[in-house]
């Protein structure tokens, strides 16, 4: 476990002592995760997600991967943010790329489906269905993950097989 990621741990410790360290530790790497986050198993946070910014009122299921420069958080950051219902949900096997930003509100959450890739520096603001790829300003829905995955095996088995000849 890196320390990235036993400093979020901490960021849940009941002593105030060990959250305030913790949070003033993760500010050294530039990301700001407050401790009422809820987040599934096996978070995987990519180049130690530094740059990181997610709302206090997230959550984010198990096998999820985070690259650096995310930010996870409210369309509206100025109104009322006493509302604890969730802006943004990421569900399992979701892949946050590098620089993307994802913003929801209270009333609109924004939900990134299951296994759902969102391209580097993408801007989201609506929600995802189940295994697509979205990506661009205002990010779109470009592919079915399942579709690129199988391209990329076939483009690898064919330069094997050239390789080979």
């Amino acid at each position: 476990m890196s320390v990235v990621h036993r400093l979020i741990r901490a960021r849940r410790s009941r002593s105030r002592l060990v959250r305030r360290a913790a949070l003033e530790l993760l500010a050294l790497y530039g990301i700001d995760w407050h401790h009422t986050i809820e987040v599934g198993p096996r978070l995987s946070l990519q180049h130690r997600a530094l740059g990181t910014m997610v709302h206090p009122h997230t959550r984010i299921g198990a096998d999820v991967t985070l690259y650096q420069g995310v930010m996870l958080g409210r369309d509206v950051p100025w109104l009322h943010q006493h509302d604890e219902r969730p802006c943004v949900i990421v569900e399992d096997g979701a892949v946050i790329c590098t620089g993307a930003v994802v913003a929801g509100s209270p009333e609109r959450p924004v939900i990134i489906g299951r296994d759902t890739v969102i391209g580097a520096n993408a801007v989201l603001t609506r929600s995802t269905g189940v295994g697509e790829v979205w990506a661009g300003n205002p990010a779109r829905c470009v592919a079915r993950r399942d579709e690129v995955e199988a391209r990329a095996l076939g483009l690898a088995v064919g330069a094997r097989h050239a390789a080979e000849a």
